[in-house]
Order: C-alpha cells, then sequence, then structure tokens
C-alpha cells in the first residue's frame, strides 16, 4: 500500500541539521499534486522572494512565464513538457518557464552569470515555496524551441527549467507504480567531503 502523503513527506524531507533553516528540511519535488488551488497573494509571495536574489551587477535578468490551470499561458507550457513530466505535472495548478537575458543590459555585452543568476533566483523561489507549505518540482524536460515559439520568446533570452508549483498530493493518484516509488523513497545527497575542497580533489577540514 503506497505511503500517504504525510508519511511521503516525512520520508523526503532532509535531515534536521542544526542552525540550518527550516526551509532547507521541507523542501523536495513532489510529483503528485492535490486539487487545491495556489492563491494569487501565495504566488505573489513566491515571486517575491525570487526577485531579492542576487545577480551579477544587479542585473536581475531572469524573466519568468507563469501559467495557472485553465488559462491560456498554462496550456502553452503544458504542450511543450516531455511526455514523461505530462504525465504527472498536468495536475500542477501553476505551470511557469525560467528564463534569463544573456546579455548585460546596459551594454549589449555577453553576461556569463545570466544562468547562474536565474537559479539563484530560483532556489530562493523553492524556498520561499516551501516556507509557505507548497512543493516545487524543476524540469528540464521540454522542448525549447516548441516552448520559444509559444510565448514568442526573443533570441537573446536563454530558457532555464519549467517548474511545477502547487499542494502536495497523495502519491498513489500519480497512478504509476514507478512515479509512486519514486514520490516515496527517501533522498540522498553525497557528503561535503566529495564537493567542498581545499584544493582539488581534497575534502577541506569543516
Amino acid at each position: 500500500m503506497p505511503l500517504s502523503a504525510i508519511e511521503a513527506d516525512v520520508v523526503k524531507k532532509a535531515p534536521q541539521i542544526e542552525g540550518l533553516m527550516p526551509a532547507f528540511h521541507k523542501r523536495w519535488s513532489a510529483r503528485s499534486f492535490a486539487e487545491r488551488e495556489v492563491s494569487s497573494d501565495v504566488l505573489k509571495q513566491v515571486f517575491e522572494a525570487a526577485r531579492w536574489a542576487a545577480s551579477s551587477n544587479n542585473e536581475q535578468p531572469w524573466r519568468f512565464i507563469v501559467g495557472r490551470r485553465g488559462d491560456s499561458t498554462w496550456e502553452k507550457i503544458n504542450a511543450s513538457l516531455s511526455p514523461g513530466n505530462k504525465r504527472w505535472a498536468r495536475k500542477a495548478p501553476v505551470l511557469m518557464l525560467g528564463t534569463t537575458l544573456a546579455r548585460f543590459s546596459k551594454n549589449g555585452a555577453e553576461n556569463r552569470y545570466a544562468l547562474y543568476d536565474l537559479g539563484g533566483a530560483v532556489s530562493y523561489l523553492t524556498l520561499q515555496a516551501a516556507a509557505l507549505g507548497l512543493t516545487t518540482h524543476q524540469m528540464a524536460g521540454f522542448d525549447h524551441e516548441s516552448m520559444r515559439a509559444a510565448f514568442a520568446i526573443p533570441p537573446e533570452y536563454v530558457l532555464g527549467a519549467a517548474i511545477a508549483l502547487g499542494y502536495q498530493g497523495e502519491p498513489a493518484a500519480l497512478g504509476d507504480e514507478e512515479l509512486i516509488v519514486r514520490e516515496t523513497t527517501p533522498r540522498s545527497r553525497k557528503p561535503l567531503g566529495e564537493f567542498v575542497f581545499s584544493a582539488w580533489g581534497q575534502p577541506a577540514e569543516l
């Protein structure tokens, strides 16, 4: 019998680590979404968090396209998703796409940190969502050309990830054994020594 949403949430949460903000513990990428809609006030708070992310030269190059279930924007984003993501994202009340301007607006020079900055803004967004009791799932699986054409996105903008956002649903509602297993299997992360170095390949002493 599949775990309930509450049980899956417990399994998926990061371990409690002293000193870390609660949102880091709460955030994980669910695929099952409840029928509950996301209010405009809550959605605005999520984007306010993204607004205050750091960026190179304070360029704030990110641009988000956001659709709510039932509107044409949501339908266009959903239509461009890969078949694997459509299996579950079709129930998300909010679908969005992150893009970023790859040139500095002040002089047209290449902004090599545009995607880095978009990632920072999305990290803020996902953590704020977690703090508000929402779940987010970022997706690389979509047709970039279809998405670009659907919204007439200018060529100077680079596409980041598509993101599903909403409230966590019951794992069993996914109706797919593979997805249910992924929804209820504990997560793991590499130890700090594998990516925090004092010299290349040499773990830093922390």
